[in-house]
């Protein structure tokens, strides 16, 4: 056996004594929380070993960025110190070697939280004992190098504000176009998927609850599932976040070409029109953002997406009052339409990905329940505000995007499609942009062997091509609102219905009640059922609107 460990690999050692102590010891010494019925008093039959630190390690430094929680700053061009830290991804993220004596001193895992906040995270019903002796041996890191999660004390304000900034985006601008596709029943999918994304994000929470070394969803794929599951999970989350950019392209072009319907650009033989060429005017100005090294200034910025997002409502008020009036009935059901609707109104509520940072950002966490309500409540109230006004004004002629259906000559429509085409376009689609695609590059990232010459090289056209890709995508389905409810449909019925159930059954099934247990099960079956007709109206309607 050699004596020397590649600078790149991870390896982590369990210590199967270390485990049985501790669980002699117990692990109730934490904070007591009431928020959950959980205790140690029956430990699990089978006590899992520390978890592998595989990829993607970025997950968790480059979401919170994404939810304007405070981190670290992130390398230009992606992060070369994580490629320091972790070769290719075939070759050791995924393999667990037990070679202690090649092994260099015990140095602290890749996102280890303080000492002190990990002694915050052992509550009264942590299902695992305090694992203070079960020690997880990494390589040895550049000490230039930190990627160690800050300590972090996130108020209960500041946590709801990050919260209510995730969830309350683009979808806003299509609920009208969902109640028209809905009906006036279909609002009630809205509302009972506010009630179960509530409760599926309290169930995340039991999730990271259960292990003080849970920090992010990933790691709650791990802990239910092993790598495989992590991996699957990191892949949705990370296709979704994608899937979002290629909105953020549709919608830009959408809304600049509604201003400026003339623009034109000749290019020998090809003539480029107004949306097309706003598309690829907006691919090229977040390019730039892309490449950034440190976004962390850009993630306290996108935070201007909950004044805008209320502004443009503010404004369809404004317009619906003082001109256009609210006199439309509307249909009371669209079957042929409704789950269109659904995927709607199932990616209004897409920012489970984001709430295990919050949670674990949280100075008091008992208070999570109340952050999760509050930012439901108030983005339920503003989506379902948009929809009524929206439907009444303009009835069954509204369009993917209410911004596109206000009078032109209104000096409301002006500043409601200036604040979708500035604030937004500065927020949402320059800034955020790169917040959501930086994530899925530096996933990427991971994969490129830390020792290759042209890493710093491969960043760039892994970056620009992804940027690239989305506007490719974008200009080919140019439908921006049934491009939403495929995203809504395949993949945030996955990510906050379906997977948080899997996960809490799999990880708490010792500790489940009946009827938790068949609250859970209820809410896997309505998540396939949903995104299984909704994935396939979607399709169809793309399909469709293609041909046609």
């Amino acid at each position: 056996m050699n004596n020397s460990v590649s600078e790149n690999s991870f390896i982590i050692e369990s210590d199967e004594e270390d485990v049985e102590k501790d669980s002699n010891k117990g692990g109730g010494d934490g904070n007591d929380s009431d928020s959950s019925s959980y205790s140690t008093e029956n430990p699990p039959q089978r006590k899992p070993s520390s978890y592998n630190i595989s990829w993607p390690q970025s997950y968790r430094q480059s979401i919170d960025l994404y939810s304007s929680v405070p981190s670290p700053s992130i390398g230009f061009l992606g992060t070369p110190s994580l490629s320091r830290l972790s070769s290719s991804f075939l070759s050791t993220s995924l393999t667990r070697r037990h070679t202690p004596e090649a092994l260099p001193s015990v140095t602290k895992p890749l996102l280890q939280e303080p000492e002190d906040e990990q002694h915050q995270r052992r509550s009264s019903h942590t299902l695992l004992p305090p694992l203070s002796s079960r020690r997880s041996s990494l390589i040895k890191k550049d000490s230039k190098v930190s990627h160690e999660v800050p300590s972090r004390h996130c108020s209960f304000g500041q946590a709801t504000l990050n919260g209510i900034n995730v969830l309350c985006g683009v979808g806003i601008l299509s609920t009208p176009y969902a109640a028209k596709e809905g009906g006036w029943f279909g609002l009630s999918v809205l509302f009972l998927f506010a009630i179960i994304s509530f409760y599926t994000g309290l169930l995340l929470r039991s999730c990271l609850d259960s292990d003080p070394e849970l920090q992010t969803y990933p790691d709650i794929g791990q802990a239910a599932f092993g790598t495989t599951g992590r991996i699957a999970i990191s892949i949705v989350l990370y296709v979704e976040l994608y899937a979002c950019c290629i909105e953020y392209i549709i919608l830009e072009g959408d809304n600049l070409s509604s201003l400026f319907p003339n623009a034109r650009l000749n290019l020998g033989a090809f003539e480029l029109d107004s949306h097309t060429l706003f598309a690829v005017i907006t691919a090229l100005a977040v390019l730039p953002t892309v490449w950034l090294r440190d976004l962390s200034i850009l993630s306290y910025i996108s935070a201007g997406g909950v004044v805008a997002s209320i502004l443009v409502v503010l404004c369809l008020f404004w317009v619906g009052v003082d001109n256009v009036g609210f006199h439309s009935k509307g249909t009371t059901l669209n079957i042929a339409t409704f789950p269109v609707a659904v995927g709607l109104y199932g990616y209004c509520y897409s920012g489970h990905a984001v709430f295990p940072n919050i949670y674990t950002s949280m100075a008091n966490q008992n208070q999570f329940p109340g952050v999760l309500l509050a930012c439901f409540g108030i983005c339920t109230l503003l989506y379902a505000g948009a929809a009524v006004m929206g439907y009444t004004m303009f009835g069954e002629a509204i369009l993917s995007q209410f911004t596109l259906n206000l009078p032109q000559e209104l000096v409301a429509t002006k500043i409601a499609v200036w604040t979708t085409v500035h604030i937004l376009s500065l927020d949402l689609f320059v800034i955020t942009f790169a917040l959501t695609i930086s994530p899925v590059a530096m996933s990427l990232e991971e994969l490129i062997p830390s020792n290759h010459s042209k890493s710093y090289l491969y960043s760039f056209f892994i970056r620009t091509g992804l940027v690239l890709s989305t506007l490719v995508i974008g200009l080919s389905v140019p439908f921006f609102g049934l491009v939403m409810s495929l995203i809504g449909s395949l993949f945030t019925m996955l990510v906050s219905l379906i997977l948080p159930c899997v996960c809490f059954l799999k990880i708490l099934r010792s500790k489940v009640t009946r009827l938790q247990a068949a609250v859970c099960v209820t809410i896997i079956i309505v998540g396939v059922v949903c995104s299984a007709f909704g994935t396939y109206s979607a399709l169809s309607e793309i399909i469709k609107s293609l041909r046609g």
